[in-house]
C-alpha cells in the first residue's frame, strides 16, 4: 500500500487537532479567567489530553493490532482473548460510575469517572471496544452472518447489555450512536437488510418511551421543530448556534472575535464548537474543517479496501465509522438538522474521553495501514507475511 494513505490520515488528524487547540482556547479564555483566574486552565487540560492521546496513538500504531485476537487463557473450551478482557473492562467501568466517590454526577447525569487530573467517560471506551468485538465476531462468523442467530441475536444482545447500562446514567446520545454504529457494521458484515429493518422497527417503541418519559428530551424535540417558538428556553441553544453561523458570514469575525461565546451559546467549547468555527472562521473555515473530515474518511475507506483479511477490513471501517457517526451527528445538531444531542466534534471539541479514544482509534488505523504497506509476498507459496494463516484460518467457521 502506498504510504500516502498513512500520511494522509496523520496530516488530516494533526490539522484537526491543531484547529481544536485554537478553538478550545478561543472558546474558554473568558470562562477560564472567571472561574479559575487563569485564562489557560481549559487549554492546559486540553493539551494534556492531546499529549496522552498522541502517546496512546503512537503505542497502538506500533503494537500489532492482531494481538487483540490472540487467546490469553482457556475456560473449559472457551478461549479468552484480549477482546473479551476489554469488554469486561468496559462493562466494569460503566458500572463503576454509579459508585459514590468514584463516579461523578453533573447536570442530572452520572457518566464520568474521577481520574486525576481529569475525568473519563466509559461510554466512549465502550464504542471502540464494541468495534473491535464486532470486527472479530464477524470475521469468525463470516459465513453465518445471514443466519438470524449469529447475524443479529448474539451481537445485538451484546450491544443491548452495554446500552442498558448507559441509558441508566443516562446518556441517550451514546446509546443512539452505539446503536447506529453496531447496525452499520452488521450491515457491512453481510447481515440481511430485512433483519436490520426489523431491529430498527422493534427499537422504535423503546426510543419513543425513552423520549416521552423524559421532559428535557421532549423539550429538545419540540425546540428542534420550531426553536424560535421558545427562543429563550428550550430553543435557546439552537437559536444561538444559528446566530453564530450568521455572524460569521463568509470569512468570519476572526480568531477570538466571537460574540456568541460571551455566555450566549452554551457548551460552545464542547458540543457546539463547530458553531464557533463558523462564527470566527466563517463559511470558509467551516468548509475547510468539513473537507478535512471528508479527506480522513476517504483515506480510512481506502485503507479498508486494501486490507487482505476480513478482520482488518471490518476493524478499519468500524473505526472510521465510529468517528464518522460522531461528526455527522455533531454537524447535524449544530446546524439544526436533528434534535440537540450532546456529542463532541472529534479531535476538535474540549473533552478528554472522546479525544483520547479517537486518537487511540487513529493509532490502530495507522497500524493497519502500515501492516499493509509492509506486506511482502512469498514467491514460492504465494502467501504473505501480513497474517498467520494457520492461526486465523483455523478459527473461522
Amino acid at each position: 500500500m502506498n504510504s500516502k494513505d498513512t500520511r494522509g490520515i496523520i496530516i488530516s488528524v494533526t490539522l484537526l487537532v491543531c484547529i481544536g487547540i485554537l478553538m478550545v482556547y478561543s472558546s474558554t479564555v473568558l470562562m477560564s479567567m472567571k472561574k479559575y483566574g487563569n485564562s489557560f486552565h481549559f487549554l492546559l487540560n486540553h493539551i494534556f489530553t492531546v499529549f496522552v492521546g498522541v502517546a496512546a496513538m503512537f503505542i497502538l500504531s506500533r503494537m500489532d493490532y492482531r494481538s487483540f485476537r490472540r487467546p490469553f487463557f482457556h475456560i473449559a473450551s472457551f478461549q479468552v482473548s484480549a477482546i473479551h478482557i476489554l469488554m469486561g473492562i468496559a462493562l466494569f467501568m460503566l458500572l463503576l460510575v454509579f459508585v459514590p466517590g468514584i463516579g461523578i454526577s453533573a447536570n442530572g447525569a452520572q457518566r464520568w469517572l474521577r481520574l486525576w487530573p481529569t475525568t473519563f467517560q466509559p461510554s466512549e471506551f465502550t464504542k471502540i471496544v464494541m468495534v473491535i468485538f464486532l470486527a472479530d465476531y464477524m470475521d469468525r462468523n463470516i459465513h453465518r452472518m445471514k443466519d438470524a442467530r449469529f447475524g443479529i441475536l448474539i451481537p445485538i444482545s451484546v450491544m443491548l447489555l452495554f446500552q442498558g447500562i448507559i441509558i441508566i446514567q443516562p446518556d441517550f446520545g451514546a446509546v443512539m450512536s452505539l446503536g447506529i454504529l453496531t447496525m452499520g457494521l452488521l450491515l457491512i458484515g453481510g447481515v440481511r437488510l430485512s433483519y436490520i429493518g426489523a431491529m430498527a422497527l422493534l427499537s422504535l417503541p423503546a426510543i419513543y418511551i425513552a423520549v416521552t418519559s423524559s421532559s428535557y428530551r421532549m423539550k429538545r424535540i419540540m425546540s428542534f421543530t420550531d426553536p424560535w417558538k421558545d427562543s429563550l428556553g428550550s430553543g435557546f441553544q439552537l437559536v444561538q448556534s444559528f446566530i453564530a453561523f450568521g455572524n460569521g458570514g463568509l470569512t468570519g469575525l476572526g480568531l477570538g472575535g466571537s460574540k456568541q461565546k460571551l455566555y450566549f451559546l452554551p457548551e460552545v467549547h464542547t458540543d457546539f464548537i463547530f458553531s464557533l468555527i463558523g462564527e470566527e472562521l466563517g463559511m470558509i473555515g467551516a468548509v475547510f474543517v468539513l473537507l478535512l473530515f471528508l479527506y480522513f474518511f476517504l483515506k480510512g475507506v481506502k485503507v479498508a479496501n486494501k486490507t487482505n483479511d476480513s478482520f482488518s477490513y471490518f476493524l478499519t471501517l468500524g473505526l472510521t465509522m465510529m468517528i464518522g457517526v460522531q461528526v455527522i451527528i455533531n454537524f447535524a445538531v449544530t446546524t439544526g438538522l436533528m434534535p440537540t444531542k450532546g456529542l463532541p466534534l472529534p479531535f476538535i471539541s474540549y473533552g478528554g474521553s472522546s479525544l483520547l479514544i479517537n486518537l487511540a482509534a487513529i493509532g490502530i488505523l495507522i497500524n493497519i495501514s502500515r501492516h499493509n504497506e509492509n506486506r511482502t509476498i512469498d514467491s514460492r507459496t504465494g502467501t504473505d507475511n501480513f497474517m498467520d494463516h494457520n492461526y486465523y484460518a483455523g478459527r473461522r467457521t
